[in-house]
């Protein structure tokens, strides 16, 4: 048996602009440990909550991370907002999950375009990245922003979509869809993409459990857990929702698990367009957490599930914020499905998991 080298994957890798950096243990070409280190950009933003308070935080919130920055603020805001006891018009549920959803399909337009990059498939890169500006001219139209929005505080939302608006998104949506549809089966049903990702990165429905991962990465194993399932806000008012999962377990399933998600996000969009009450988009929020009093949520990003925790102390500053993204919830299984792969699918099956490391040194 040969001797085992430790080669270092990161912290700058083209493959991945943020910084992770792996300890790939390998013996030839096959990987048989991988040692993760994260740490290297440590922001600090929980801390700010002392100096910031409960309503200027929100904009610190969703800086966490640009493209989950909608559902950070919208996390956020709901755990605030039960910390204080605050009832926040249907209207808004509404609105904030419309805009959530778009923010999904702007994220998995944006990792399946990368993912395509590193299969080589450039043209299907710019394909995606062109339908994914099509949501991002959305939000500009609805929101003044592009990614980071800064449209949900404490309350409800601070803008409204007109009738007019909400026909134009659909419309748009529905050019999406069928565009997506054809980019979508082209990439599942390429033989070079199979052999790149069936069968690689494997991860079983029982390690998935073991290992507490959740997003698509649980869902490509077979787990059917997604916040959205339970309800909250305006996701109890549709129709039927079911969990999207696979039970390949490898990076096919992975990518399968993202691509399906973008249709039923449109769907869901639609669906609550067509659903809209009338009403206000905001209640008046006063006064301070109580001292003591504490609160969580959880809410279904793109990658998963982000927790989310507050605690006040009798001021408008809270004196805890914490969150635990899904990044760092999936780290022990990105390094179970890494040992044993041949050193050349690393990038792969580090694409297929899809990490934000922005996210995860908050």
């Amino acid at each position: 048996m040969s001797k085992a080298t430790i080669i270092p994957f990161g912290p700058q890798h083209p493959v991945l602009p943020e910084p992770l950096h792996l300890d790939l243990v390998v013996q030839d070409e096959t990987v048989v440990d991988c040692i993760p280190q994260i740490g290297f950009v440590h922001r600090g933003l929980e801390k700010l909550v002392e100096t910031r308070d409960y309503n200027q935080f929100i904009y610190i919130a969703e800086r966490i991370c640009g493209i989950c920055a909608m559902g950070h603020s919208l996390g956020y805001a709901e755990t605030v907002e039960e910390l204080m006891g605050v009832e926040v018009p249907k209207r808004a549920e509404y609105l904030r999950v419309i805009w959530h959803e778009l923010s999904r399909i702007h994220s998995h337009l944006l990792w399946l375009g990368l993912a395509a990059d590193a299969f080589g498939f450039e043209s299907m890169f710019m394909h995606c990245w062109r339908l994914r500006e099509r949501v991002l001219d959305i939000f500009e139209k609805t929101t003044g922003g592009r990614v980071i929005l800064s449209v949900v505080k404490v309350g409800g939302v601070v803008r409204d979509i007109d009738d007019a608006m909400m026909r134009e998104i659909c419309s748009v949506l529905e050019g999406i869809r069928g565009e997506y549809t054809t980019i979508m089966n082209t990439l599942l049903t390429d033989t070079s993409v199979k052999n790149r990702t069936v069968g690689v990165g494997y991860l079983s429905q029982a390690d998935a459990v073991e290992l507490s991962m959740v997003g698509p990465f649980a869902r490509a194993s077979n787990v059917a857990y997604d916040v959205r399932m339970f309800g909250r806000g305006a996701y109890g008012d549709l129709s039927d929702f079911k969990v999207i999962t696979d039970n390949g377990g490898d990076c096919f399933a992975r990518v399968k698990v993202r691509c399906l998600e973008v249709l039923q996000s449109i769907d869901i969009i639609e669906e609550l367009a067509a659903k809209m009450p009338a009403g206000d988009i905001a209640v008046d929020v006063k006064g301070s957490p109580a001292d003591g009093a504490q609160a969580s949520n959880v809410l279904e990003q793109p990658r998963g599930e982000c927790y989310y925790y507050a605690r006040g102390n009798g001021t408008k500053n809270l004196e805890r914020m914490r969150m635990r993204t899904p990044t760092s919830q999936n780290l022990a299984g990105m390094t179970v499905a890494l040992k044993g792969c041949d050193l050349a699918d690393v990038n792969m099956i580090i694409l297929t998991i899809d990490p934000c490391i922005s996210c995860t040194e908050r």
